[in-house]
């Protein structure tokens, strides 16, 4: 048999490179292990479980509602594992039809069995003791990855397990060492301590998710402790070992030794190519089973690509999916414009999203920016939700008001954080923020108030008696005849002449 294109790997990136291909008139073919493995580590073990559990353990224990009702603060005391894995069950077998129902729509033909190479264009298939042999002009590799497992770690998926174990546990603990605070460390954490469990978020960095914005983490910080999280960062581990039956202990380096009833180790992902034989494709795959690739996600070996986890970071779902649609539109010389604000999403407790540039960044380009922010307490919505410790920020340029970035913590914010992106993505500024009319009361309502914030900075900045000269105030003094020009159709803005008289630390709504 012989294919326009293979993908090998079912997860988010492999579905849509194989939909993508199959929409250009290709025959398009993609191997996965076995049937009922069908959308990968994602739906199986990894975004789809982890989130469908964090939002059982939210309604179970009414965390939500907290603030509001804390005599209510948990609907159900006594939680058990069975009962977080129940909905579960449901959501993945939905979203496995609705993966067989699209291949079988696009005419993608579905192969179970471990894919191998024995040469470019030449894939042999294995299951069940037999195997057979493919043929493809195209590959796209999708395999995903599998968390790391030093030999040294003690293993045995009850006390110490991964993150892809955690599905398997028998019981809540009592107390959870996570060695490795990255995404996966941060948000099975949180997920525990919701539960009331007592966890030690255990790394050997100095701060936590470097790539997130600094005052973004200190919120979160602040949630996490709130739960009773112990934090050790800039931690090495020397061993783990179990003490009894019921408890592991983890030496640190700096001779600290925290004792816990369970340990899940998430330090790190490796690719899963090893049993690929990307040697026999004229691949090679680094340490850690990842491979490199070039701007279109081809690989160093022509008609051969690499999409996901396996290419590094960012390491997300939705940007394996656009990874995937690119590499399929490349291999078969059609044009693609790929998207350039990808948003994050963590799926801690509260949640966080992020997209654009935070404000290292922008320091760091000598990018003159200002800041706008909207706390969920000055929020309506916010109030109704019980969510008056989250956030939205915003960065912009300062003279031309561009919008930079959007920064987000609190309950919806990888919702949230989507509107600002359409904005970033249109090259708009912040004051569509100002000008537009939202639904009220909604969390909308927080891009008004943060560019409202914003725009109140820079019109004191030009009030001041240190203001800068004419040249510099005329952009100021233009957009004051914009907002005059503007209250009478909008009579429920206020004007930057009125912003100027209001305190710099007043939120402006």
């Amino acid at each position: 048999m012989r294919y326009d294109l293979v993908v090998i790997g079912s997860g988010p990136g492999g579905q849509k490179a194989a939909i993508a291909a199959s929409k250009l008139g290709k025959r398009v073919a993609i191997v996965e292990r076995a049937k009922q493995l069908v959308g990968g580590v994602c739906l199986h073990t990894g975004t789809i479980p982890s989130k469908t559990i964090r939002e059982a353990i939210l309604h179970l224990t009414g965390f939500r509602q907290r603030g509001a009702y804390p005599d209510l603060y948990r609907n159900k005391r006594q939680i058990t594992m069975d009962e977080l894995r129940r909905k579960l069950a449901q959501v993945s077998r939905t979203e496995w039809e609705v993966l067989q129902d699209q291949f079988d729509r696009n005419g993608v033909e579905v192969h179970a069995g471990e894919a191998s190479f024995v040469d470019r264009q030449t894939i042999r298939i294995g299951a069940l003791g037999e195997h057979y042999i493919i043929h493809a002009d195209n590959v796209i590799l999708a395999p995903g990855t599998k968390p790391a497992r030093p030999k040294h770690i003690p293993f045995d998926g009850v006390t110490v397990f991964d993150s892809d174990e955690f599905l398997n546990l028998d019981h809540i603990p009592r107390s959870m060492v996570v060695v490795g605070a990255g995404v996966i460390g941060i948000e099975y954490g949180l997920m525990f301590a919701t539960l009331g469990v007592k966890v030690t978020l255990i790394d050997g960095r100095p701060n936590l998710l470097e790539f997130v914005d600094r005052e973004i983490i200190d919120v979160l910080v602040y949630h996490a402790r709130s739960l009773g999280v112990t934090l050790r960062l800039g931690e090495a581990v020397e061993n783990i070992h179990k003490i009894d039956e019921g408890s592991v202990a983890v030496e640190l380096a700096s001779g600290k030794r925290i004792v816990g009833e369970t340990v899940l180790f998430s330090v790190g992902r490796q690719g899963d190519t090893a049993a690929l034989n990307v040697e026999a494709a004229g691949l090679t795959a680094d340490k850690r089973g990842r491979l490199s690739c070039d701007e279109n996600f081809q690989t160093e070996v022509r008609g051969i690509y690499a999409v996901g986890d396996i290419v590094g970071f960012p390491a997300l779902a939705s940007a394996a999916m656009e990874q995937g649609r690119q590499a399929a539109s490349h291999a078969f010389k059609q044009p693609f414009q790929p998207c350039d604000s990808i948003p994050y999403g963590l799926f801690t407790v509260p949640e966080i999203s992020t997209v654009g540039k935070n404000e290292e960044e922008l320091t760091k380009d000598c990018v003159p920016y200002e800041t706008g922010v909207a706390r969920f307490s000055e929020i309506a919505r916010g109030q109704i939700i019980g969510d008056t410790t989250g956030l939205l920020k915003l960065l912009f340029h300062r003279e031309t008001l561009q919008l930079l970035g959007v920064h987000c913590i609190g309950d919806a914010a990888t919702e949230l954080v989507h509107i600002g992106q359409a904005v970033m993505r249109l090259g708009g500024t912040i004051e569509y923020f100002r000008d537009t009319v939202f639904n009220y009361p909604t969390m909308a309502e927080c891009y008004k108030v943060a560019a409202l914030d914003g725009l109140n900075k820079i019109r004191l900045a030009y009030t001041s008696p240190t203001a800068p000269a004419k040249e510099e105030r005329r952009e100021v003094e233009q957009l004051d005849a914009a907002a005059d020009a503007e209250e009478s159709t909008l009579p429920i803005l206020t004007t930057l002449s009125e912003l100027a008289t209001e305190s710099p630390s007043t939120p402006i709504v």
